[in-house]
C-alpha cells in the first residue's frame, strides 16, 4: 500500500527529528577531527550506523530491496553517504563555518530542481518564491551570527557535498514505493560504508590513541545525526515530496543557533532573530498549499461552446 503523499503532522515531526539530530553533527565533526581524519570520521560514523541498521533489520526482519534494485541503491549509496561524508568533513577542516553553512543551505533548491527533472514534481511559483525567501534568510542568519565567510577554492568541496546530498534524497523516492523504508536505507547505508572504507584504513590505530571524549563524538554521530537522523528524514521523504521535505533543511543554520544560545550562551543579535524569521516565513510559504475553488463555483462555471 503506497502513503499519500503529503506533509502532515507524522511527517513534520520525522523533519523535526532530523533536524535536530542533524543540526548537531556539525559540532561533533568538529570535535572528532582533532583526533581522526575526515576519512576516518566518515567511515566510523557510516560504520556505527551500518551496524545499527543491521541490527535493528536483523530484529524486525525488514527484507532487503529487491535484487534489481542494488546497483542504482548502492551508486545512491557511495553518491549520497561516501562522498558526501568525505567532502564535508574535509570542508570543515578548511572551509569557514559561515561559508559551508550557507552553502549547504543550496541543498533545498538543488533538491527542487532536481525533483522536478528526474520525479517530475511540479513547482508552484509561490514554491519557489518560498525557497529563495528562505535562503535569503540563512544568509542573514549566518551573517550576523558571528561566523566566518569567505571565497575560497575549498568551498567547492561544500558544493560537491549539495549535489550528493540532493542526488540521495531524490533518487531513493522511486524506491520506496516497491521496496521497504527502512530496507533501502539500510543497503545504502551498507553501500557508503564499504565506499568509504579506502579512506578510513588507519581508523583501528587512531581508536587507540584517541581520548574517549573523542570517540564519543563518533559514537554520537553514528548513532544520533547518522542511524536516527536518516531513519526520521526517509521515513519523511516517504510521506511527502523531495522538494517539501529538503526545504526545512533551511532550519538547520537557525536551530544551531539556538542551540548555541542554550548550550553556549551565544545572544543572537536582533538581525539573526529576524533571519530566522525570514527563514520560517519562506519554508512555510514554500509548502503553502492554494486552496481548491469550492464546488459550487466549479459547478456554476458554463461549460466552453466548441
Amino acid at each position: 500500500m503506497q502513503t499519500p503523499e503529503r506533509l502532515d503532522g507524522r511527517a513534520l515531526t520525522y523533519v523535526g527529528i532530523a533536524l535536530l539530530t542533524w543540526s548537531s553533527a556539525y559540532a561533533a565533526i568538529a570535535y572528532a577531527l582533532a583526533s581522526f581524519t575526515p576519512g576516518e570520521v566518515a567511515l566510523a560514523r557510516l560504520a556505527i550506523g551500518s551496524a545499527c541498521f543491521a541490527v535493528l533489520m536483523l530484529v524486525k526482519r525488514v527484507p532487503m530491496p529487491a535484487l534489481r534494485d542494488w546497483p542504482a541503491l548502492a551508486a545512491l549509496g557511495v553518491i549520497g553517504l561516501s562522498i558526501y561524508h568525505l567532502c564535508l568533513n574535509t570542508a570543515e577542516t578548511r572551509v569557514a563555518s559561515g561559508t559551508a553553512a550557507i552553502l549547504i543551505s543550496l541543498v533545498p533548491a538543488t533538491t527542487a530542481a532536481l525533483s522536478a527533472v528526474w520525479l517530475r514534481e511540479r513547482l508552484s511559483p509561490r514554491t519557489l518564491m518560498g525557497l529563495a525567501v528562505a535562503l535569503v534568510g540563512v544568509v542573514v542568519v549566518v551573517l550576523t551570527s558571528g561566523k566566518d565567510v569567505k571565497l575560497e577554492p575549498m568551498a567547492a568541496m561544500v558544493l560537491v557535498s549539495v549535489i550528493a546530498c540532493s542526488i540521495f534524497f531524490v533518487g531513493q523516492k522511486p524506491f520506496f514505493a516497491r521496496n521497504s523504508m527502512l530496507g533501502v536505507t539500510g543497503f545504502t547505508f551498507f553501500a557508503g560504508t564499504l565506499g568509504a572504507l579506502p579512506f578510513g584504513l588507519n581508523l583501528p590505530h587512531a581508536l587507540a590513541a584517541a581520548p574517549m571524549s573523542h570517540i564519543g563524538a563518533l559514537l554520537w554521530l553514528g548513532i544520533a545525526p547518522t542511524f536516527i537522523g536518516y531513519i526520521a528524514w526517509n521515513a519523511a521523504l516517504h510521506r511527502a515530496s523531495a522538494s517539501q521535505v529538503s526545504s526545512f533543511i533551511y532550519f538547520s543554520p537557525p536551530i544551531a543557533v539556538l542551540i548555541g544560545w542554550v548550550w553556549l550562551g551565544e545572544r543572537p543579535t536582533l538581525l539573526t532573530l529576524v533571519g530566522g524569521v525570514i527563514t520560517v516565513g519562506g519554508v512555510v510559504l514554500a509548502n503553502a498549499r492554494r486552496r481548491s475553488a469550492p464546488a459550487g463555483a466549479v459547478a456554476a462555471t458554463p461549460a466552453k461552446q466548441n
